[in-house]
Parts: structure tokens; C-alpha cells; sequence
């Protein structure tokens, strides 16, 4: 989950903004890009849609699905 905060500025959203989007505080959205504590499976594609990626992506897995 390393690359959250990239993905996050890729598509131009601030924390507020994905907090609000995953109806979650923006001090939880911070601990995802720190790695401190992670999204709950079943906000993975919500926040996949918002983040315009693959799960896949938010998990820095794109290289592993195209070699597989």
C-alpha cells in the first residue's frame, strides 16, 4: 500500500477528499499511506474506482498481473 499517497495525487485528490469520499477520517487516510493501518477489504473498490486504478495497483501489484 507504499504508493497510496502517488495514486492519490495522480488523481488530483487531497486527503480531505478521499476522506470524505470513504466516509472515513483523514487521520485514517494518512495511516493507509504511512502503512500504518490499512483500508478494510470490502473499501478496496471503492477506493480503486476513485483512485482510477486496479486493486491490483493499490497493492503496487500491476507488474506481477502482466507477468503472470
Amino acid at each position: 500500500m507504499e504508493n497510496l499517497r502517488f495514486l492519490r495525487e495522480q488523481a488530483n485528490l487531497t486527503v480531505k477528499d478521499v476522506a470524505e469520499e470513504m466516509q472515513v477520517s483523514p487521520q485514517a487516510v494518512g495511516k493507509w499511506e504511512r502503512n500504518e493501518s490499512f483500508p478494510r477489504a470490502e473499501q478496496l473498490p471503492k477506493l480503486a474506482d476513485l483512485y482510477h486504478c486496479t486493486i491490483d495497483a493499490l497493492f503496487g501489484r500491476e507488474a506481477a498481473r502482466d507477468t503472470a
